[in-house]
């Protein structure tokens, strides 16, 4: 059941709040409550926005490469992850402290996570999953109940009053946890069925978590025993900045089937300590040096957009969630003058954006700077974290195949053949009939040559010496000299061009795609019969449109891969 966005704050926004930015906030939010993907008539129902408004958010976020129209569906893109970026690189955790977290859920094949305090609930902000047939399928930026969390305890541990009365309060309005749509809705039988804050069953419930928070603090650690869901458990341990201030926990997350919270506080509590211990000495490191961010030409591209679409682009908008992204790792906390010279916006303007976000929870303010929160990653970057390489290059894709009218396709290295991942078919009477899984051998492909090319010299050499390449047709290149040199001018040229050597009467044409390493982990190709383009047609007509889409496809993948591991098949 998908959740219904926050409510809005009673008091109202203050008179300088930007409209659209909010409107446009609502959308984005019922977006990752959606899933990611929801019919435009259901966004107005959910919003409470007229129809009008909803499509001019719509057409704006779409054309920030935010959101993609499909006929009546909008769907979050890739690009949207830049907003929980900027938090995530704010933060300073998941970036020097996931490589330590992959450390230990490999040492201990367990899935670890780190989360952070997001009001009364808690926010992953990195996963590290095991790959089983019961696995975690938390997604970085969920936001879970503290009270049904090994991490919320800890965090629990620190509340103030105030915190606990409106975390009560929470429990009476939502007793059955429906505004968590990451977790499955508490059973009737389970849940406070009076709204009264002081309620028999709710104030037992209270009792109970405080006392686990007050355990929490006193042993320094917190257990969730199936809280969650039946069958999972997790034990969490606080990591510490140098003030002794709780910055995150680390979970480790395990089954009944492999564990029970005892054991598992007992066989991996010594592992987990360690791993803390390294954390925390990394938070006492020198932090990152601030980072100057070029001016982003915010203004000529926001009145550029108007011209062209004119009441349709809602400019307020557009500027408004540009002042997000002014964060970034060493600029965790920006005077608005800092946020107005990162944007290239007006003070003005960024101050308006900036009450606008801070009466939505999205900022916070101490003294004369301001700081991104967590609920930043509600802005839908649960549903994107979870992307693959054939989900983005698919829209990439269809559009190649409309501009081209031929097919495209996707396909990542498998051992000595490609494996296809993705593909948009053209509709012709005569076209290349291929499925997804369908597997190569990678000597004979344009898509197999660009990856082999790519590999170390001694990693090639192997791989082909395992292939032994044979005949596929009167065209295919098999002697293995002949092989080395045409792979060493596609590693030159940056492309493979294959004139029926897989099949005759087949031409296609490749290049990589790279990941934010410079590492080719996967190809597109575009494929046709050879009647219908000249190999010199093929290069002047298809490469230029081939190669910008595999930058499209890089640059989706840079923004989406930067704290999220990103399955490339």
């Amino acid at each position: 059941m998908a959740a219904t966005p926050p409510p809005a704050d009673p008091s109202g926004p203050p008179t300088e709040a930007v409209g659209p930015l909010l409107r446009g906030v609502a959308v984005l939010r019922a977006l990752g409550a959606a899933d990611g993907r929801c019919p435009v008539g259901e966004l107005v129902r959910t919003t409470g926005l007229a129809r009008s408004t909803v499509d001019r958010v719509t057409a704006t976020l779409a054309r920030m490469g935010y959101v993609r129209l499909d006929a009546h569906t909008a769907s979050l893109a890739p690009r949207l992850m830049e907003l929980g970026n900027a938090f995530l690189a704010a933060l300073h955790v998941p970036g020097p402290l996931g490589p330590l977290a992959e450390q230990l859920a490999d040492e201990l094949d367990e899935s670890v996570s780190l989360a952070v305090p997001d009001g009364d609930g808690i926010r992953f902000v990195h996963q590290s999953t095991r790959r089983r047939a019961m696995s975690l399928s938390f997604r970085i930026g969920d936001l879970l109940p503290a009270e049904r969390t090994a991490p919320g305890a800890l965090f629990a541990a620190d509340w103030t009053d105030e915190q606990w009365a409106h975390w009560r309060g929470r429990r009476a309005a939502d007793p059955l946890d429906r505004g968590f749509p990451a977790i499955p809705d508490l059973p009737e039988t389970d849940a406070d069925a009076d709204a009264d804050a002081e309620s028999p069953r709710l104030a037992f419930a209270a009792r109970e978590f405080e006392g686990r928070a007050a355990a929490a603090r006193d042993a320094g650690l917190a257990v969730d025993d199936q809280l969650i869901e039946p069958g999972l458990v997790a034990v969490a341990l606080p990591v510490r900045d140098p003030e002794g201030r709780t910055v995150c926990a680390l979970s480790v997350v395990s089954h009944t089937s492999r564990h029970t919270a005892a054991s598992l506080r007992r066989s991996l509590l010594p592992g987990a300590r360690r791993t803390v211990a390294a954390m925390e000495r990394l938070l006492r490191a020198p932090g990152p040096v601030r980072r100057p961010r070029p001016e982003a030409g915010l203004a000529d591209w926001t009145t550029a957009s108007k011209q062209e679409l004119g009441s349709g682009f809602v400019e307020s908008l557009a500027r408004g969630l540009t002042v997000l992204t002014a964060f970034d790792e060493g600029r965790d906390a920006l005077s608005l003058t800092a946020v107005a010279e990162a944007t290239g916006l007006a003070r003005a303007t960024a101050r308006r954006a900036l009450l606008s976000f801070e009466h939505l929870g999205l900022v916070r303010r101490e003294g004369r700077a301001f700081r991104l929160t967590p609920r930043v990653l509600g802005l839908g970057h649960a549903p994107l974290s979870r992307s693959t390489l054939p989900e983005i290059a698919s829209p990439h894709l269809a559009a190649l195949v409309r501009t081209v009218h031929d097919s495209a396709s996707l396909a990542v290295l498998d051992g000595d053949a490609i494996r296809y991942t993705a593909r948009v078919a053209t509709s012709r009477i005569m076209s290349v009939h291929i499925t997804i899984g369908t597997r190569l051998p990678a000597y004979a492909t344009s898509m197999g040559r660009v990856l082999l090319a790519d590999l170390p010299a001694d990693e090639r050499a192997a791989l082909l010496d395992r292939s032994e390449p044979r005949a596929l047709t009167p065209h295919t290149v098999t002697d293995r000299a002949a092989l080395d040199a045409l792979l060493d001018e596609v590693g030159a040229a940056r492309h493979a061009l294959v004139d029926e050597e897989l099949e005759e009467g087949l031409r296609s044409l490749a290049v990589p795609v790279r990941d934010a390493s410079g590492r080719a982990v996967a190809a597109v190709n575009v494929a046709m019969h050879s009647s219908r383009r000249t190999p010199a047609q093929v290069r002047d007509e298809v490469l230029p449109e081939l190669r910008a889409t595999a930058a499209r496809i890089e640059a989706d993948l840079r923004i989406a891969g930067r704290f999220s591991r990103i399955a490339v098949a």
